[in-house]
């Protein structure tokens, strides 16, 4: 369990740092690298939420 909150942290951090650099920093560079920064981001939540919930089943049944 602990292993998967710290997985389901650092993605979500990586998301956070990810929106935040591209529309603070990025943009005023590059608009397309910030919109591209974007939807990477866009992409990791739903993917934190299946490694946070991996295994869930099994290791209910073993309590």
């Amino acid at each position: 369990m602990r292993r998967r909150k710290l997985a389901y942290g650092i993605m979500m951090g990586t998301c956070l740092t990810l929106f935040v650099l591209a529309w603070a920093v990025v943009r005023l560079y590059s608009h397309p690298a910030a919109i591209a920064m974007t939807v990477v981001a866009l992409v990791i939540p739903p993917f934190a939420a299946v490694v946070a919930n991996w295994n869930i089943d099994r290791t209910d049944r073993r309590r």
